[in-house]
């Protein structure tokens, strides 16, 4: 960490709409390294002479340390009598409150889930489709503790055993017995490597084609940036920076609470000349319900990686368990339509 003398964006500069040659190596030195910078949330620039402003004071930390100390953040101290703004360095876990469910794809890739998803589903009755929905996001929140938590420390626990097997056959202890067991402990390590690679490709939600080689270290590199710069740290209220937690989440509930809310409207019917009456053909068509078939046709233009409601359930997770559960669930969204938008692409 220190003073780098040299920005990697243009916005880090005022007055500047291009990167020089030497800001380009430097930005290339740092991919080059394989180092993560830092963002400053509270701060636009940390360096001032006159008129001139940059952000050339930075922290570079390595895959390791975001892995060991994922909340890393920084913030500017007051300028003083110095050029330079100080930067402080914090890791101070913040609780933002429980966190929401969402499904994943890689409970696919256990043989087990679905056939729990068909006596989940079934054991909830004829509940409401959304209440439905709700409980068998506990079910699976359960179920996800119970097979798929502390999957590093699964891989683990395979990888040693792996290790015992070698050091084995290394003290010329060799037989078929203990080549089955290796294949077999191979073969299971590698279903939690794969398991962990889907979990984190979809935190992440977006490609990286150029760089995406198996290397789950990136993936949680990226997941990491992303959360950091999605967190508000502080906010302006009424001239006040706050950063207290509470505070914003009252703030920005009530600016929106303030935004969106009902205004008082005079009463407009439809025959006062706004509209024209449709003719009854036209009505009927419009009353029609869709059919299973395109419900599915719907369903499966969607992306499959994107959340169609809040709820965390991607279409992805619908579309594997249609075959499960696609009488009922056709039934259920079916029934549920007048408040569900079946448009392509939702």
């Amino acid at each position: 960490m220190g003073d780098f003398n040299e920005i990697v964006q243009v916005e880090e500069r005022r007055g500047t709409d291009s990167l020089s040659l030497s800001a380009e190596d430097f930005k290339n030195w740092i991919h080059d390294m394989g180092v993560v910078d830092l963002p400053i949330t509270d701060h636009k620039f940390t360096w001032f002479r006159g008129r001139s402003c940059s952000s050339i004071d930075r922290v570079l930390v390595s895959l390791e340390w975001l892995e060991k100390f994922p909340e890393t953040r920084l913030r500017g101290g007051p300028r003083g009598l110095s050029d330079h703004c100080p930067i402080i360095v914090k890791d101070k876990r913040q609780r933002d409150g429980p966190r929401p469910f969402r499904s994943l794809d890689s409970w696919f890739t256990h043989d087990g889930f679905l056939r729990m998803v068909k006596e989940e589903w079934r054991g909830l009755g004829n509940t409401q489709f959304t209440d439905k929905l709700k409980a068998l996001s506990v079910a699976l929140g359960r179920w996800h503790k119970d097979y798929f938590g502390d999957m590093d420390k699964k891989i683990m626990k395979f990888e040693e055993e792996i290790k015992k097997t070698d050091d084995m056959v290394g003290e010329g202890v060799y037989d078929g017995t203990i080549e089955a067991r290796r294949k077999a402990l191979v073969v299971c390590c590698e279903k939690w490597y794969v398991r962990k690679e889907l979990h984190w490709k979809q935190m992440l939600r977006y490609r990286h084609a150029k760089d995406i080689d198996k290397n789950t270290r990136y993936f949680h590199n990226l997941a990491f940036a992303r959360r950091r710069n999605n967190r508000i740290d502080a906010l302006l209220i009424n001239g006040s920076l706050i950063r207290n937690q509470g505070r914003i989440k009252i703030a920005i509930r009530d600016f929106y609470k303030n935004l969106y809310h009902q205004e008082e409207s005079p009463l407009v019917g439809f025959r006062d000349g706004l509209v024209e009456m449709i003719g009854e053909e036209d009505a009927l068509v419009l009353e029609v319900q869709p059919t299973p078939e395109e419900v599915r046709e719907v369903v499966w233009d969607c992306e499959s990686s994107k959340d169609p409601r809040s709820d965390g359930y991607n279409m992805n997770f619908i579309k594997r368990c249609w075959a499960k559960i696609g009488g009922e669930l056709t039934t259920a969204v079916l029934d549920f339509f007048p408040h569900f938008q079946v448009t392509s692409g939702c």
